[in-house]
């Protein structure tokens, strides 16, 4: 599991998710932001993909209080950044997709879950403020 280093109240910081994966399932890495005092800051993921032919992947970031009960992560888009969105996406080219994950939401681990994956392989990054 990859953990931040908190600073203060908050943590600062930059983990992998994973690097190269392929196929279905969560990540390699869980995020642990460790314990902090006070509603965890904001944080940006990227997500990397390389294709091959016909490719899709379905993509769901989780977040947990616990490490153990998972719910779907409020995230927003750098286009609609005050828009908040909980549902799964796809990614069905080569691209980089960045993700914010807006302050304030309780969740201390994150994960991402893909499926439905069809020849994508993806590097997901996550950096915190």
């Amino acid at each position: 599991m990859s953990t931040l280093t908190s600073v203060g109240t908050l943590v600062n910081g930059t983990a992998n998710l994973c690097t190269a994966q392929t196929g279905n399932g969560v990540t390699t890495n869980i995020i642990d932001r460790g314990l902090t005092l006070g509603m965890t800051g904001p944080a940006l993921l990227r997500i990397t993909t390389t294709v091959g032919a016909t490719p899709t992947c379905t993509y769901l970031i989780e977040g947990s209080a616990d490490g153990v009960n998972w719910f779907a992560a409020p995230y927003a888009l750098p286009a609609t950044p005050e828009t908040v969105a909980i549902a799964t996406f796809a990614i069905t080219t080569a691209t980089t997709t960045l993700v914010i994950l807006r302050p304030n939401h309780p969740w201390r681990f994150l994960r991402v879950t893909m499926s439905a994956n069809t020849n994508v392989t993806s590097t997901i990054d996550l950096f915190t403020f």
